[in-house]
This record gives structure tokens, C-alpha cells and sequence, in this order.
């Protein structure tokens, strides 16, 4: 099987062979047609596998074929969330969002604590179709006033076994509150 077979649109596979990739592994063999159909989807595999390619893949196909959206700021709206645990797997994660999604039309923007507020805020204003976030800085902008989720159609709890054992289910509930009833959720753990 290759990424072809997959139905991945050129723009992906293109990006996908400039990375070294010829053939998915089996979580991506088997998440990719079940994303691109609109399930919601719970998926394990071992680290190193491809889940972020999994995921990755087909939610930037899905809003490269759909309607951007304009949030209550008059930017782009978040069409895709993406929730880690950390600031170094949300900063992957987007790094692999701008990798695979770099010859379609998509904006991507990570926010995270530990750093400086005002470019995450600056960067919300101007609106992204993907935010790859940690739960807390995400809260913490929303809280604000400063974030719109209304527009949401894909939510990714990534490593969300971690998440959880990390103490973050209350704001996990938190950000679930905030979200359309509709979206799509996909969540992937390594266990």
C-alpha cells in the first residue's frame, strides 16, 4: 500500500515523499481512511509508529477541501485544535503540521506556557485554521478573551493516556466545554 492508495490528495503525498516516506505504517494505514471519512476515532500505537503522520495527514486534507472560517475577530477561525501534554510534543507536532501541509493553503500556529503571551496573541488575532496547544496556555488565552473556539471541526487529544495521567482532565473537560458538539474527535496514545 502506498500514501496513493490512501486517496491523500498530490499536495500531501508530495510533501510526505520529500520527507523519505513511500508507504504508511499500519496506525496511518489504518487511521488515515477512518479521519477522512469523519469518524471519531481512538487509536493506540507504540512511539515511533507514524501516529502524528496518522492524525496529521488526513486533518489537513479534510480542511484543504473545506470552507475556512472567520472567527469572532473577523481572522481565520480554528477549524482543528490539536491538545499535548507538553510544549516539546506541541511544538513537534505543529513543526510536523507546517512539514506535511506546506504546499496546501493552511495556517498553523502552537501556543504554550513558559513563554511570552503577546505573539500567541498576536498570532490568534490574525486567526489559524490548525492550533496545536498544551491545555493550560489554551485556557489560559480563552479565559482572556482572547481565543475562539466556535469554529472547531477536528479535536486531537495527542498522547491523551499522558494527558490524563498528568492531572489534566479537569481542563481537558474545560476545553471540551468550549468546543462545538459536532467535531470530529480523534484521540491517540502510545499505551
Amino acid at each position: 500500500m502506498n500514501f496513493e492508495e490512501l486517496k491523500l490528495v498530490p499536495a500531501i503525498v508530495q510533501a510526505v515523499r520529500e520527507q523519505g516516506y513511500e508507504n504508511p505504517t499500519p496506525i496511518q494505514a489504518e487511521a488515515i481512511p477512518a479521519v477522512l471519512a469523519g469518524r471519531d476515532l481512538l487509536a493506540g500505537a507504540q512511539t515511533g509508529t507514524g501516529k502524528t503522520a496518522a492524525f496529521t495527514l488526513p486533518l489537513l486534507q479534510r480542511l484543504s477541501q473545506g470552507e475556512r472560517a472567520t472567527s469572532q475577530f473577523g481572522g481565520i477561525g480554528i477549524r482543528a485544535l490539536v491538545l499535548t501534554p507538553t510544549r516539546e510534543l506541541a511544538a513537534q507536532v505543529e513543526e510536523s503540521v507546517r512539514t506535511y501541509g506546506k504546499h496546501l493553503p493552511l495556517t498553523s500556529t502552537v501556543i504554550f506556557g513558559g513563554v511570552g503571551m503577546n505573539p500567541q496573541i498576536n498570532a490568534m488575532k490574525k486567526g489559524v485554521d490548525i492550533l496545536v496547544a498544551t491545555p493550560g496556555r489554551l485556557l489560559d488565552l480563552q479565559q482572556q478573551g482572547r481565543l475562539d473556539l466556535s469554529t472547531v471541526q477536528i479535536l486531537v487529544l495527542d498522547e491523551a493516556d499522558r494527558m490524563l495521567d498528568m492531572g489534566f482532565i479537569h481542563d481537558v473537560r474545560k476545553v471540551l466545554a468550549l468546543l462545538p458538539d459536532d467535531k470530529q474527535s480523534l484521540l491517540f496514545s502510545a499505551t
